[in-house]
């Protein structure tokens, strides 16, 4: 147990590195004169603006560094990178480049090509700051570190600059701006706070920039990504957060189980190597209080984050959190924080002030140890990296299995208990649950040692031929979305994924396709991204102790792409090969056709997409536009030019057919420029955020409300449409509110008079009658989520949670954790694509599903028009992920109608736009805001009419 506190330890240190700067640091700008005070001192942050300065300042006046933009924020501001290595190695800069790309593709190369550019290369380590701009230290260290390795003379550092190159990079200059700014607006120290920030600190997504990574929504995840997969390739990858956990100071690798079954070895063998290296030096520098493995909840299983897609293209991706705050903070009294075990062996007491400093000092030495074990062991992690890409191209080229939890549990439940079935994973619902997946009861092991099975049942079981992995994948470019399947492929692209495209028609497996079509093989370096993007995870029931609640997994479960974007695929087995021609750069929409008018109409399908930006590019100019309400429900257009017609298909991908001529009119929808509110609220929601993102992408115009304009009534004068995404909006008392990124209301007090019109909460009492006059006088409100199940119990209406269990006394309780658990994964509903909501569906789609509601309707539902338009058809609807107990989703109800007066209140229980990945259910959202051109009674005769 240390006895001499961290504070004295750090001061002796800092003495002792001021003397190893001094000589170095002779024409370098140090953090003081630049920003008027050093990095770490308390009550002192540094705005992004300061940041860019200083950075070009150090570029001008250090030979060890150079500044270049990487892209431009969401806000328009530059990104910025700096390159940092010796003199020396900048004068064969773009050859190590090329070395680190060569080994990541491989290439082409042979192992002792390979050995030779390993030896002769030099180890590519990113680290950052800012991702998170409320964790304001990931910037400031940022900061310092690159000071520190500009500046210092001392054999160490002069090591890491020979052996490697440096790239530090700012990860969101925009929050910089905004979290630094509203601190220091304080002129009392005292007063300084980050907490209270008025909007979210990413334009759209906030802390959610963090889950951008395989789909790449936003500019920065896009100007890193290319920085990480297509430029650099850096073997090793440090993302800085902040908090760690309480009573400790930083959370480090390794991390906890379970980590992906996609990815190669060498990638969790790599973490632990470094995790230990980080271990080790902060001990020796007398740094106590760093945990890792169960000391937090981070894992390694899932994809989409920045330091975690990058185990998915074979780098080693490490992350810590560290506790700290230019306004002081302490380390409170954990008991269980004050026992070494093998997640912290080195525990810190209890601190009554913890000074921002010391974190930057923490942050330093963590940097720096990733530094020494990459110099000392460059050649190693170059010739990794380009190992494990071989390896995936072998994988990819042979007969290949990855084995998952549920093939384990099949195999045990098919073996006698002596060769070592009967397992399991534990922790089994209740005998008088549904049946569904779960795990046969009895929870432990399999097997405890003893002879085992046999080679042939090995064989029989886990290696059954049709379980094998998918050799690649064809996309039918005559699939009814292609230009969502597009979108799609340029999601991989962006990650660096190879991606041939037909040239001409051809067969695989006795299966004709047509020339456009996309091939994705699996024999490439990155092929764990390109099984992570296709296939279905399986998240293994992570539970404690037999009986016990699952443990939460970090992040989601499952979230295979494809699932969610509703693409179209097949997968190939066998090896195969056509008229195949590698694409280079993001793809265009494949342009559609456009015929001649039928007595001067066209018609547009709805199954696309991009049909709907076409529609409203069209309204904008003023187009008749009618939405049919027979037949496959297309859009009908009049009075378009054949140019018009003609640069929408060129620049959609989409087609316009003439208007057959018994095509039925009557009921049609006459669409118009709808008046679209989205609600949000003080502080920011991340899924308005999203679908704010989600409604620019495809050009619906909006404007963005929160408590006060709803609470003032009068709102059939202003909307057609309004929107609350999930977690905003009224909610009865004990109902769920309040999306993660704000929400509270906020202050008024010292809050900016451009903010004030934020301010202020959704009630039942206040904005629930305003809300009912709404729909009540013809207008259209779609819930979202949380929101959903909210705005039905505000509504009265005959909806309860299906989620609920009788216990012996005749109470009804919600089902426990212990009985039904589903984290972010994909599951399969039923739809009624009758339904104006649901038209351009299939009978069934794959929707994202967080603990989302499920609705039961009561008996006099559609006496009160409440109608279902998706439900659970099966015990089994889980597609990718986890979900534990999913029997007792069976016949749940997930999107239902209701008619209020001249209007709709329609709720969606899944995430239907979740980080504006889902495209697979952006329909919904689209169909529910066209429906608000019309009243729900001509809706309802129109339906009507048909039936």
């Amino acid at each position: 147990m240390l006895k001499r506190t961290p504070r004295s330890l750090t001061l002796s240190l800092a003495l002792l590195l001021t003397l190893a700067v001094s000589s170095a640091a002779q024409g370098i700008t140090t953090p003081k004169q630049h920003f008027g005070f050093n990095i770490g001192d308390d009550y002192q942050l540094a705005t992004y603006d300061q940041f860019v300065q200083y950075w070009q300042k150090l570029d001008k006046e250090s030979d060890r560094m150079k500044v270049v933009e990487i892209g431009k924020t969401a806000e328009g501001r530059p990104q910025l990178m700096a390159i940092i290595t010796s003199p020396e190695n900048f004068k064969k800069l773009d050859r190590y480049k090329d070395i680190s790309r060569r080994l990541a593709t491989v290439d082409g190369l042979n192992d002792d090509q390979a050995r030779a550019l390993a030896k002769e290369g030099k180890a590519i380590v990113w680290f950052d700051g800012g991702l998170h701009a409320t964790e304001v230290l990931g910037a400031h260290q940022l900061i310092e570190t690159v000071y520190q390795l500009v500046s210092r003379n001392d054999p160490e550092t002069t090591r890491f600059l020979n052996d490697l190159v440096i790239l530090a990079v700012h990860a969101n200059p925009d929050g910089m701006q905004l979290v630094s700014s509203w601190y220091m607006r304080e002129k009392d120290p005292a007063r300084r706070s980050t907490n209270g920030l008025p909007r979210l600190y990413e334009k759209y997504a906030g802390h959610d920039n963090n889950r951008d990574f395989y789909m790449s929504n936003l500019p920065e995840s896009i100007n890193m990504n290319k920085v990480l997969y297509t430029e650099w390739f850096p073997q090793i990858m440090y993302n800085h957060h902040q908090t760690g956990p309480a009573g400790a100071v930083m959370f480090a690798p390794p991390f906890r189980d379970p980590f992906n079954f996609n990815f190669d070895p060498l990638v969790p063998i790599g973490i632990d190597i470094i995790g230990a290296a980080m271990a080790n030096r902060m001990a020796a520098e007398g740094k106590p209080g760093l945990t890792s493995r169960k000391g937090s909840s981070y894992s390694t299983w899932w994809n989409g984050g920045l330091r975690t897609t990058v185990y998915f293209h074979n780098m080693i991706g490490l992350l810590t959190e560290t506790i700290g705050n230019p306004t002081p903070v302490n380390i409170p009294f954990v008991p269980s924080k004050l026992l070494p075990d093998s997640s912290l062996y080195y525990p810190i007491e209890p601190q009554q002030i913890w000074h921002f400093r010391q974190s930057i000092d923490y942050s330093v030495t963590a940097n720096y140890a990733v530094f020494d074990v990459a110099s000392r062991n460059k050649d190693t992690f170059l010739y990794n990296i380009y190992q494990m890409g071989k390896n995936s191209i072998e994988r990819g080229n042979r007969d290949s299995w990855t084995t998952t939890p549920r093939h384990i549990i099949a195999a045990q439940a098919a073996l006698p208990p002596a060769a070592g079935g009967r397992g399991g994973r534990g922790g089994a619902p209740s005998a008088d649950a549904p049946t569904g997946d779960e795990p046969p009861a009895g929870g432990g092991g399999g097997g405890r040692g003893g002879r085992g099975a046999t080679i042939e049942q090995f064989k029989t079981l886990l290696r059954d031929p049709s379980l094998r992995d998918p050799r690649g994948f064809i996309l039918p470019s005559d699939q009814a979305d292609f230009p969502t399947a597009t979108k799609f492929i340029n999601a991989l692209i962006k990650t660096g994924i190879t991606v041939h495209r037909a040239t001409a028609p051809f067969t695989v497996s006795g299966k004709p396709y047509p020339a456009g079509s996309y091939v994705v093989k699996s024999a490439q370096p990155f092929r764990p991204h390109v099984l992570d993007m296709f296939e279905p995870q399986d998240h293994p029931d992570d539970i404690p102790y037999p009986g016990g609640p699952p443990t939460r997994p970090y992040d989601n479960a499952g979230w295979t792409l494809a699932y969610q974007m509703g693409v179209k695929f097949d997968r190939v087995l066998e090896g195969f090969d056509g008229p195949f021609e590698k694409v280079n750069g993001l793809q265009p929409p494949a342009p559609g056709k456009v015929a001649q008018p039928s007595a001067g109409a066209v018609v547009l399908s709805h199954a696309g997409n991009n049909a709907f930006t076409a529609v409203n590019r069209l309204l904008a100019a003023g187009r008749d536009v009618q939405w049919v309400q027979s037949g496959d429900n297309p859009f009908q257009i009049n009075g378009a030019t054949p140019a018009e017609l003609q640069k929408l298909a060129t620049e959609l991908g989409v087609s316009f057919e003439a208007a057959p001529p018994a095509l039925a009119t009557a009921g049609s929808i006459k669409l118009r420029k709808l008046r679209i509110a989205l609600a949000d609220q003080y502080g920011g929601s991340m899924p308005s955020g999203w679908t704010r993102f989600i409604l620019e992408q495809f050009e619906f115009p909006f404007e963005v409300v929160y408590p006060k304009v709803l609470d003032a009534g009068n709102l059939s004068r202003r909307f057609d449409v309004l929107i609350f995404p999930s977690g905003v909006g009224p909610a009865v008392a004990g109902g769920g509110g309040g999306g993660f990124g704000g929400g509270r209301g906020g202050g008024g007090d010292n809050i900016p008079a451009e903010y004030q019109p934020m301010l202020g909460s959704y009630t039942a009492a206040e904005t629930g009658p305003q809300l009912r006059k709404f729909v009540e006088e013809g207008g259209t409100i779609l819930a979202v989520g949380r929101s959903a199940m909210n705005l039905a119990q505000v509504f009265g209406l005959p909806v309860s949670s299906h989620l609920v269990e009788r216990s012996p006394d005749g109470t009804v309780r919600p089902l426990p954790a212990e009985k039904y658990y589903v984290p972010g994964s994909v599951l399969r509903m039923m739809v009624d694509n009758t339904a104006p909501i649901a038209h351009g569906f299939d009978t069934h789609v794959d929707v994202f599903f967080d603990n989302s509601p499920v609705f039961s309707l009561g008996p006099d539902a559609q006496v009160k028009g409440v109608r279902p338009v998706a439900w659970f058809d099966t015990a089994a609807p889980l597609r990718s992920g986890w979900a534990y107990g999913q029997g007792y989703l069976n016949g749940g109800v997930e999107i239902v109608q209701a008619t209020i007066g001249k209007g709709r209140l329609v709720m969606f229980a899944p995430e239907i736009t979740f980080r504006a990945q889902p495209h697979g259910t952006f329909k919904f959202l689209f169909n529910g805001i066209y429906l608000g051109a019309s009243t729900a009674a001509s809706v309802s005769t129109s339906e009507a009419a048909r039936d």
